[in-house]
């Protein structure tokens, strides 16, 4: 087993089971490399954490807007659970030389793509949930995000749509089209996800109690995912 001990202290957690925090580094496209049988990969570990995530920071905004409607805690917790916000964390820790990538992700310079390090960080709260419990994976969860949580703003849910749409037009020059793709539940209890697309491609997908919310929630991930990248950002003199 490899030395994790100063990624440890990077996570301010002691794995039991350094297994889980292997699991936790392993790329589908390293793993897909590997001679039967194959070791798991950290695609389970990424669910369980990017469900963990979304219940430690809707619980930390919740209690600094106390007085905050629904949607409006939804878009401001989308703000720190974002594709882009968790691969900026991802990266300031220094996270991505940790990852196993397979040789194509490796030359493509996959330790920086945004969605790699995003999935990772995910699956190593994951890990740390499996392995510690939820109050280990929320300590851990406070001591890499507690600077950002408690900075963060209170966002308006009903201006999403009109942000994304003003950000697609300057940096994309296009308009975001959105879609049902899909409803869950009973009629009584419906959840609708809606994906959005700029162009040729889908840059986002949510699920909400209606189509409205979950084109909203839609538009705050493409918004903040857009925002974090370079594409088509002023040029830096």
């Amino acid at each position: 087993m490899a030395d994790y001990s100063q990624l440890e202290a990077v996570l301010g957690y002691r794995f039991t089971d350094h297994e889980l925090l292997a699991q936790a580094l392993r790329h589908p496209s390293w793993c897909n490399e590997q001679p039967d049988p194959r070791p798991d990969d950290n695609e389970r570990l990424e669910f369980l954490g990017d469900a963990v995530l979304d219940l430690v920071v809707s619980h930390r905004v919740m209690t600094r807007y106390p007085k905050a409607h629904e949607g409006d805690l939804s878009v401001t917790r989308q703000q720190l659970v974002s594709e882009a916000a968790l691969s900026e964390v991802a990266a300031e820790l220094g996270l991505g030389q940790w990852i196993l990538l397979g040789k194509g992700e490796e030359k493509s310079g996959g330790r920086a793509k945004p969605k790699i390090l995003a999935d990772m960080f995910e699956a190593l709260v994951g890990a740390v949930y499996f392995d510690g419990g939820y109050a280990s994976a929320s300590d851990t969860i406070d001591r890499v995000l507690g600077a950002k949580i408690a900075t963060v703003e209170l966002k308006n849910f009903f201006d999403f749509k009109t942000r994304l749409q003003e950000t697609a037009q300057a940096r994309l020059k296009a308009t975001p089209t959105y879609r049902v793709v899909q409803e869950l539940g009973p009629d009584h209890d419906k959840r609708f996800v809606v994906a959005v697309t700029i162009g040729e491609d889908e840059w986002a997908r949510a699920v909400g109690k209606s189509k409205k919310e979950a084109e909203q929630m839609a538009a705050a991930e493409a918004h903040f995912k857009i925002e974090g990248s370079d594409i088509g950002a002023p040029k830096k003199r």
